[in-house]
């Protein structure tokens, strides 16, 4: 019987030579620096994406699952306005309709997980540095894919949010879309090969930063702010400033404001975002605590 081969250490070594590496971290000049403080501080007008209103008998889980597949099929994203927050386990039952709802598993976000895959995110805290507490706080969120860092087949498809009390915040903190479609029409071709190339470096099994699935541009990327994102590049004759370059230009397009969308969150207002057709991010909300807490659930589902 032929026993199976396994890569010596050795060929491993050899492979993982057989690449460029770098990193990178913006600068005080990068073109993408003075429209991403714009947008996130809202400082920008930005339309609100339609939504479907659903009330009485049309909202029943047979027509909100109706309305929401068929919305997804057309632009990779559905919102919807219902009279009222959905019970748990309707909410949850969107999750059954579209996939897998997966578990929220990192300890610092216990205290804010209900039934295992709902997470409750309240602006309670004050702006944070701490990335596991940005989502309950009430700083700016910075545009990414969900789950960037993840292998493609353990980031979520679709992240559902639901509007359980838009808060008192002035300004109201608002999620940010930023179609991947059109992001990948302001790059330029050498642009896209070279981030098609290039990985996270310390994210075992993360996809390329750029992909092609059925035919369109797919991103798995967030932006780092100050922080440094250290990269690996498939060839090891590549430059590691054209790598630099291609990731200045990709945050650039993903800030430009024209393709940028908010969602200004109402009482019972459903949003399912495709990960696969979209960056999200969120608008900053009031500097001071509110008198009452914005309270938005969240499933990811796989």
């Amino acid at each position: 019987m032929e026993q199976p081969a396994f890569a010596s250490s050795e060929a491993i070594c050899a492979a993982e030579r057989e690449v460029t590496r770098g990193s990178f971290r913006a600068s005080q000049s990068d073109p993408h620096l003075a429209p991403r403080q714009r947008l996130l501080g809202n400082a920008t007008p930005l339309h609100s994406p339609t939504a479907a209103t659903l009330a009485g008998p049309a909202a029943d889980a047979g027509g909100l699952h109706q309305e929401i597949t068929e919305q997804l099929w057309r632009q990779g994203l559905a919102v919807v306005q219902l009279d009222q927050p959905l019970s748990p386990g309707r909410f949850m039952s969107i999750g059954y309709h579209l996939g897998t709802a997966i578990p929220e598993t990192d300890p610092v976000v216990q205290p804010y997980v209900q039934d295992g895959v709902i997470l409750n995110l309240r602006s309670r805290h004050a702006p944070t540095a701490a990335v596991s507490l940005q989502p309950f706080a009430r700083n700016s969120l910075s545009l990414h894919s969900e789950s960037s860092g993840a292998g493609a087949s353990r980031q979520p498809r679709y992240i559902v949010l639901m509007c359980v009390n838009p808060g008192d915040e002035t300004p109201h903190a608002r999620t940010v879309l930023v179609p991947m479609r059109e992001v990948a029409r302001r790059l330029s071709p050498s642009t896209l090969e070279l981030l098609s190339r290039t990985r996270y470096r310390d994210s075992p099994g993360a996809p390329t930063i750029a992909r092609q699935v059925d035919g369109r541009w797919v991103f798995s990327f967030r932006d780092f702010l100050d922080q440094e994102l250290w990269w690996k590049h498939d060839r090891p004759d590549t430059d590691p400033e054209a790598v630099n370059a291609a990731l200045r230009e990709l945050l650039t397009a993903m800030y430009a404001p024209e393709e940028a969308s908010a969602v200004r969150w109402r009482r019972g207002l459903l949003v399912v975002i495709d990960n696969t057709y979209y960056f999200h991010g969120r608008t900053a909300g009031a500097g001071a605590p509110p008198r009452q807490q914005r309270h938005l659930q969240r499933l990811r589902i796989r």
